[in-house]
């Protein structure tokens, strides 16, 4: 099945490199950043002074990135809530509502996931928001998830070591510290684009099993796919909606 669901993903991203028409975004989010004075076990050139335990932290703040592979380009939204699925959805289209004149030949975003708990395509909330954003952005949207335990190929990934070594042995004692590293940050000669995100997101937001099959009958999923005289069920894995003029749910 992970041989399967790579050659799919090859497929996709030369599709994407191909067609104009067709633009790839990594998206993922990074583990909670500790904010207080305590050691990070790095080195840094300036004496500082940190805990030796982290007896406790400031605050929490989770770092979400948007990348696009094709143009090296790297966006950060930085939480101080839980990273939901109305807070993906919502800074992707922060994200799309910013940049979206850059792509005026634009139709379809290609979206490079980890399958998790808050973003996988069986997740109602996910689900919805995304087909609620394909009508509103009159967009087509294809999800090309990455299966279990091989995220480190999703390209966002390679952007996280850059910004753990830049703040490397340095105390980020305020949430203010750590927006300004990931500002100062270098990634292929440029800075990302960097925003706080202060909103506070409802967890465990739910839609009911009548909703939900509203959803299912504005997606499609890519159910048979034939391999050495197999038939495999990839849709999990890929998922395209569709962008419908008259499509309005309730």
């Amino acid at each position: 099945m992970t041989d399967a669901i790579f050659d799919q993903l090859a497929i996709e991203h030369e599709k994407a490199k191909a067609d104009p028409t067709i633009l790839r975004l990594s998206l993922d989010a990074k583990a909670v950043v500790k904010v207080g004075n305590f050691s990070r076990d790095g080195k840094n050139r300036v004496d500082t002074q940190a805990c030796d335990h982290d007896f406790k932290t400031n605050a929490g703040v989770t770092p979400y990135g948007l990348f696009l592979p094709e143009l090296d380009e790297l966006f950060l939204y930085f939480t101080t809530s839980k990273v939901t699925s109305d807070f993906i959805v919502d800074m992707l289209e922060a994200w799309w509502s910013e940049n979206r004149h850059r792509f005026p030949l634009v139709k379809t975003l290609l979206l490079n996931q980890d399958n998790g708990p808050e973003n996988h395509s069986r997740r109602t909330q996910f689900m919805k928001r995304v087909v609620d954003f394909a009508q509103t952005h009159q967009l087509n949207l294809r999800l090309a998830y990455y299966p279990p335990y091989h995220s480190k190929y999703n390209p966002i990934e390679r952007t996280w070591g850059i910004l753990e070594n830049h703040w490397n042995g340095s105390i980020l004692d305020e949430i203010n510290t750590v927006v300004k590293f990931a500002q100062s940050m270098t990634w292929r000669g440029g800075h990302p684009v960097v925003k706080l995100v202060t909103e506070t997101y409802k967890t465990g937001v739910k839609l009911t099993k009548q909703v939900m099959a509203q959803v299912e009958n504005q997606i499609l999923r890519m159910t048979c796919l034939a391999v050495n005289g197999k038939q495999l069920d990839l849709g999990k894995w890929f998922v395209d909606i569709v962008y419908v003029p008259t499509l309005k749910l309730e």
